[in-house]
């Protein structure tokens, strides 16, 4: 799905793109326990979209990474749409494989 797809309130969306920025952390404390949240840019060939990460994806994000959102979910702030993962959905970080290298074999003597 690409993100210039995405609507208000849509579920079950499943993205793959690029990570273009990275915002601030913030902490909150919620019925006793603390957690963080940071929004990221993601990007791909059609456009681009804030994407909500909480605690440990957090660490994960790197700019020019590529994330996979599955399961995710639109939703609307400040009149500005916003992808999250939810509690349903799934926040996975691609990583690129590197190409196997070639190793050069020593001539018989």
């Amino acid at each position: 799905m690409k993100i210039s797809e995405l609507k208000e309130k849509q579920g079950n969306v499943e993205v793959e793109a690029e990570i273009k920025s990275l915002g601030e952390v913030r902490e909150f404390n919620k019925f006793g326990k603390t957690g963080r949240v940071a929004n990221v840019v993601i990007s791909d060939d059609s456009g681009d979209i804030k994407l909500t990460l909480w605690n440990d994806d957090i660490d994960n994000a790197k700019v020019g990474g590529k994330v996979k959102i599955t399961n995710g979910f639109v939703n609307v702030f400040q009149g500005e749409k916003q992808l999250t993962a939810g509690k349903f959905g799934k926040v996975e970080f691609v990583v690129e494989s590197e190409k196997p290298v070639k190793v050069s074999k020593k001539a018989k003597e």
